[in-house]
Formats: C-alpha cells, structure tokens, sequence
C-alpha cells in the first residue's frame, strides 16, 4: 500500500464541523477529492476512536485510505490503511514490526534533519509543516516554503505539506515540493466540506503535474 500521489489528506477535527457530524462531512470531502483522511481527535481514548475508525473506514472504503494518528491498535482493529505518528513518538521501526510491510507509516517533521531521520527508519511519507500560520498549531511559527524546498532536496519519499494550506496557496506548496496537502479547517470549516474539497482537490491537481517534472 502506498500514499496516492498527489494527496489531497483530511486530518479530522470534529470540533469544527457546524451543522454536521464528522462522519457527513467527511463523506462529502471524499466525494469531492478527498483521497487520505486521516483520523486526528486527540481528546479521545483508544476506546472511544475505534467505533469512530469503524465508521470512517466504511466511509473511505475503496474511495480513500484512512491512516489513524498515534493508535496503531485502533488503525489495526479497524483495518485502517495506516498510521500517523508525532515528531516525538515510536519508532517507525518498532511500528513496521507490529504492522508489518503493506502497512502505510508517516510521521510529522518541522525540519530537514528530522525528515532526513524519518525517511532513514523507514517512514513511506513525511507530514512538514507548519507551513503557513495555522490555528490548529497556535504555538509553532510557520516553517515557510523554504522548509519544503530543503526536504524536498534530500528526500526520496513522499512529502505532505501541512498548515495552513487553503485552495489559494495550495500551488505554493506543491510548486516547492510536496506530493500533497493535508488541511484541517480549509474543509472542516467550510459550510460545504465537499466543494471546499473540490476546490482542493482541483488545485492539488493542476499544480502536480509540474512539481513531479521539477523533481524528476
């Protein structure tokens, strides 16, 4: 199993959803574009994620994979697609003989160093931000393009571009490197998940095409 490249990632916060459970939104993002949701409620316990999990994997079930932020036992409960694992977590070697070879394993970076580590455990893609300036992340300045530019010359993996991204400056990113966008609010707090997700998804298209040729 591997990342669809490009990505277009929706990381969850039903916090955000107005009008709508987690569930109706994100099926109207899959609808729309959406092709890796990946499950982030970070106020909930391992018990409380898996009926979630289930839920959201009858959703994406061939249409989009679901990756499980930190839980690997709740991404295996639930035969997600894979995990997704903080700067400061397990090992993605200790993950990978728990999950096995097919199994999809991230991790988030902020720096060059960090992705350069992550690519050499054995991680199938790295998340870098925070890009822009991102509520979801009020305390973590914004790397800039420049961060993206830098992993994007030392790494061989797929790069997620994370913070921030809208429908506006999701080309910038792309352009810099990345093989995708994960966004939170530029769909959750949308009145309409799925034409957010279109207009993502749209732009996410239009611009890989030439950032592939760049890196080739």
């Amino acid at each position: 199993m591997r990342l669809p490249i490009p990505c277009l990632t929706l990381i969850t916060d039903r916090r955000l959803c107005e009008g709508l459970s987690l569930e109706e939104a994100v099926a109207q993002a899959v609808d729309g574009g959406v092709n890796v949701v990946q499950l982030r409620e970070k106020d909930l316990t391992a018990a409380q994620l898996i009926p979630l999990a289930d839920r959201l994997r009858a959703i994406t079930e061939d249409k989009a994979l679901l990756i499980v932020n930190t839980h690997l036992d709740v991404a295996l409960v639930c035969a997600a697609d894979g995990v997704h694992l903080p700067e400061r977590g397990p090992s993605v070697a200790a993950m990978r003989r728990l999950a096995g070879d097919g199994f999809i394993i991230g991790r988030s970076v902020h720096s060059a160093e960090e992705a350069v580590r992550a690519e050499e455990e054995g991680a199938d893609y790295v998340q870098v931000g925070a890009i822009f300036p991102t509520r979801s992340h009020r305390g973590l300045p914004a790397a800039g393009l420049a961060l993206l530019k830098s992993v994007a010359a030392m790494l061989a993996i797929p790069i997620v571009a994370v913070g921030g991204i809208t429908a506006g400056n999701v080309e910038q990113v792309m352009r810099a490197g990345a093989e995708g966008a994960a966004v939170i609010s530029a769909i959750l707090d949308s009145s309409s998940p799925g034409a957010a997700a279109r207009r993502l998804a749209e732009a996410v298209s239009e611009a890989a095409v030439p950032a592939r040729r760049r890196r080739a």
